[in-house]
């Protein structure tokens, strides 16, 4: 018999926040969830998604740097960054079609969600990844995911960056926006709170040596910051 599935669950997730033209007109990647998804419905959204099973078991070509992985392993139960930084990239090319990865053949036959990024001669690459901030959904929300907001400059993305041809049906109207036209779109509000801080950052490419966290839980909400040593308001 089918067991049935807690969908209020809190689910590991990761998201990817691509940056072009950071020093000049700096733009995102964004698209726009489907009316009917359960989750966040028409929103405009950066890719991303939940944890799948399978992700811990493939291959990177490189893991995350040091500093970032430091960062993502604090309040955590269990050490989730190889399959985070896979969820990433993952989701990344699912919903866009574009591959965070450098050339290399991989190692036997790529499970079936990797097959048409391997078929382009690369292995996934989490190296260029930034941990630049991380949140918990709300109780009471239809979804709940505790998703790690990663960074990646457009520049180390593999192949041309309009083109969506490989890309799934998830997130319709994909489309670079200018971060001075970003908050005129319909987007949640923890999406905007990540975009003012990728827009403080500016053209500060070194990863954060703080990250912020907003941290709901059942008893209470609090903003915090991971620093590497404790938690801190």
């Amino acid at each position: 018999m089918t067991q049935s599935v807690d969908k209020t669950a809190i689910r590991n997730a990761a998201t990817v926040i691509v940056l072009r033209d950071r020093f000049t007109t700096p733009r995102i990647l964004m698209g726009q969830r489907g009316a009917k998804a359960a989750f966040m419905p028409n929103k405009f959204v950066f890719p991303g998604g939940a944890v799948d099973n399978d992700d811990a078991s493939i291959s990177l070509h490189s893991p995350l740097n040091d500093h970032c992985a430091a960062r993502l392993r604090e309040d955590c139960e269990a050490d989730l960054n190889h399959a985070l930084a896979v969820a990433a990239i993952r989701e990344l090319w699912e919903e866009t079609g574009l591959i965070l990865g450098a050339p290399g053949r991989w190692p036997g036959s790529p499970p079936p969600d990797w097959l048409g990024f391997a078929e382009r001669g690369h292995l996934p690459d989490a190296s260029p990844m930034q941990f630049v901030f991380r949140a918990i959904t709300p109780p009471g929300r239809p979804r709940r995911f505790d998703a790690r907001f990663f960074l990646v400059d457009a520049a180390d993305i593999a192949g041309d960056l309009d083109d969506f041809s490989a890309a799934s049906d998830e997130l319709s109207h994909l489309q670079w926006v200018s971060l001075a036209e970003a908050r005129s779109y319909d987007m949640p509000f923890i999406t905007e709170v990540v975009l003012a801080e990728i827009e403080a950052r500016g053209g500060d490419t070194a990863p954060p040596q703080t990250v912020p966290f907003f941290k709901n839980n059942d008893e209470e909400s609090l903003f915090l910051r991971l620093n590497g040593r404790q938690l801190v308001d």
